[in-house]
């Protein structure tokens, strides 16, 4: 009754940390990748909308998570032993977690010599989130390695374990570093949001210029639904909107942060370039008579 007692608990310390370490893995990755897509932007001729590129969950799942998983891998190795070592679930784990180590990295390396038998170009971008990969998922591959071979022992273990600590410690600085502390994510949110808003008005114009035939006076006589708003979320004062012509509007916002040119050519949202300074920005919109259907006439 013991030894079935022990087999079901060990059953679910195999599983518990195996999912802790595939979990763990693929957030650390996220946010390495979120990282150096921050600090190594692409450079195209592509046009999208980079808004603030957030590193909130995966920095929340190794904060959390790894201390669980390193106190479960410390628990599982105080307690190994030949019989536990060679259970079915442990060496099943072990060989699945060595089978597709070994294949993401073998991947990673026959991606990068196929860019370059390609002439592709070998960005530094790039060059990072293979490192990232290598570093990462290699770490795992030799850990599990070193434990079918029997070579794991407690001074080697907490070699791993502080390599680890590192690692994780190392990311989470780098990701703070690069895309500032969670205050300064929490304000490019709310532009993210003001940017959003000002899009959704300016829509709103548009579709009031195809029924009438005119721009609106006012941002009070726009119809907007429950899903648009005129005012900012921030600082609850109403958005600006002023009439310069016949066909030419102007559209205002407080913003905390220039928008990151560095992201892109342009910060695009709505095939409208949204580039803008920190502090009080007016975007002046230009309508095309052309591109909108005239107002039928009544009768």
């Amino acid at each position: 009754m013991e030894s079935q007692r022990n087999r079901t608990k060990d059953f679910f310390l195999d599983v518990a940390a195996t999912v802790a370490l595939y979990t763990l893995v693929i957030s650390l990755l996220n946010l390495l990748f979120t990282v150096i897509n921050r600090a190594y932007p692409k450079i195209g001729n592509s046009y999208q909308y980079f808004g603030s590129q957030s590193i909130s969950w995966p920095v929340a799942i190794l904060v959390i998570l790894f201390p669980i998983f390193i106190y479960l891998m410390w628990y599982i190795g105080r307690n190994m032993n030949e019989e536990r070592k060679n259970s079915g679930i442990h060496k099943f784990l072990t060989y699945l977690t060595v089978f597709i180590a070994g294949a993401v990295v073998a991947g990673d390396l026959v991606t990068v010599l196929y860019y370059f038998i390609d002439g592709q170009e070998l960005t530094a971008g790039f060059l990072l989130k293979v490192l990232a990969i290598i570093v990462v998922v290699g770490s795992v591959f030799m850990y599990y390695i070193s434990d079918i071979k029997g070579k794991l022992t407690g001074t080697s273990r907490n070699f791993w374990r502080s390599f680890a600590f590192i690692v994780a410690i190392g990311s989470i600085v780098w990701g703070f570093s690069v895309l500032g502390s969670p205050r300064t994510q929490r304000l490019y949110k709310y532009d993210d949001q003001k940017i959003s808003d000002l899009a959704n008005i300016k829509g709103a114009v548009e579709n009031h210029y195809t029924i009438s035939g005119a721009l609106p006076t006012a941002l009070d006589s726009l119809d907007l639904n429950y899903y648009f708003s005129k005012v900012d979320s921030q600082t609850q004062k109403s958005y600006e909107y002023k009439k310069i012509s016949d066909l030419k509007y102007e559209l205002c916002a407080e913003f905390n942060k220039a928008s990151d040119k560095a992201l892109s050519q342009v910060y695009m949202y709505g095939n409208v370039s949204w580039n803008h300074q920190a502090g009080r920005y007016c975007f002046t919109q230009t309508i095309n008579p052309n591109t909108y259907s005239k107002p039928i006439p009544a009768r």
